[in-house]
């Protein structure tokens, strides 16, 4: 922090960091915090050493409106940058070593660490592409594709529900609960399954951009051609989990249960299906990203004028980078969220597995 003092900041003929009182004091400041941190040490070092990242990081994000260092940034700039990414590293690192005794602030941390983790990233993104200038049709800043989707709402909205709710859900649902049920039929019917595997892993080897044009000859270019393509896509990796968690039961409880007379119905209620809960979440969880990629791909080949796959296309074409990342941002929260959505249920369902004892 103290290099930028004496270094130069830009290329250009920009005003140094002592020309610019507020941005001098927030050097400053930086610098002493950083200081007490490393005095500090320990977990001690967390609270000084983030308040000197945010210090650093709002320097440097405050000379980056300046146009003469915008693009042209020099050694000055960058060592704050390199200590803003130094310090916040080694405290996701310390706080990565953490570990509170109270239920509540291990929630709290491991909430911290990839939300720090993830600002860190964004900040280095923002000013590499801003400080060294580059051109937005090669890659926008963080801050041009956030103000792109604030602007976009309406249109992302609608591009959301079109592939999500219509292709993603409804696809979801019937791939998962096709695997599920032929995995039960194939457990009961042993010749079932080894017939079943071997197909099953060849649909499942057909590339997305082979599958997806005839799907939309067969159903049309609205959702159902995309909810098909989901269906295919999270078919095979719900059938093979499935038939595995069947399986996973013991030999002991399966002697147990045929000992008090219960029926096959029994023994699937009861035995089976609880054992393999694990194995079926396993596989929601997988199939939550595979779906939201198997709908934007096939929105590629054929769409309404909606979409989240037809805007990326639509939108490269007329070289609107920033709308690009905007609709790339919309899939990566809906499939987070999802995702998440899916790993509660688990956690709800499944609670007395050993993974989740503490």
């Amino acid at each position: 922090m103290l290099l930028a003092l004496i270094l130069p900041l830009s290329l250009e003929a920009a005003a140094a960091l002592p020309a610019r009182p507020m941005l001098l004091a927030l050097t400053l400041a930086a610098a002493l915090l950083f200081a007490a941190a490393a005095w500090a040490g320990g977990s001690r070092a967390i609270a000084p050493g983030l308040a000197g990242v945010l210090c650093a990081a709002a320097t440097t994000l405050a000379l980056l409106r300046d146009p003469d260092l915008a693009g042209s940034a020099a050694a000055g700039f960058w060592a704050m940058v390199l200590a803003a990414w130094l310090a916040a590293a080694l405290c996701v690192m310390q706080l990565a070593t953490a570990r509170p005794r109270a239920g509540s602030a291990r929630r709290a941390l491991d909430l911290a660490i990839p939300l720090l983790f993830g600002a860190a990233v964004f900040y280095l993104w923002e000013v590499a592409v801003r400080g060294f200038g580059v051109s937005p049709v090669i890659m926008p800043a963080p801050s041009a594709a956030a103000a792109r989707f604030a602007a976009s709402l309406p249109t992302l909205g609608a591009d959301f529900v079109q592939t999500f709710v219509r292709g993603v859900l409804i696809g979801y649902v019937i791939g998962c609960g096709a695997g599920v049920l032929v995995a039960i039929t194939a457990q009961r019917f042993p010749f079932l399954g080894r017939g079943l595997l071997p197909l099953g892993s060849f649909f499942s080897a057909l590339p997305l951009v082979g599958v997806a044009p005839i799907m939309v000859m067969w159903f049309g270019f609205d959702w159902p051609s995309k909810a098909a393509v989901v269906a295919l896509v999270t078919f095979f990796p719900m059938l093979v989990n499935t038939l595995a968690g069947l399986s996973a039961s013991g030999h002991m409880e399966r002697d147990l249960m045929r000992s008090y007379g219960a029926d096959h119905r029994q023994m699937l209620t009861k035995l089976y299906l609880p054992a393999a809960l694990p194995f079926i979440f396993n596989a929601l969880k997988i199939n939550a990203t595979l779906a939201l990629i198997g709908a934007i791909v096939a929105e590629f080949f054929g769409t309404p004028t909606q979409g989240i796959g037809f805007r990326i296309s639509t939108e490269a074409g007329r070289m609107a980078i920033d709308m690009v990342w905007a609709e790339i941002a919309l899939a990566a929260i809906a499939g987070m969220a999802f995702y998440g959505l899916v790993a509660l249920a688990e956690r709800a369902t499944t609670f007395w597995h050993p993974s989740y004892r503490t």
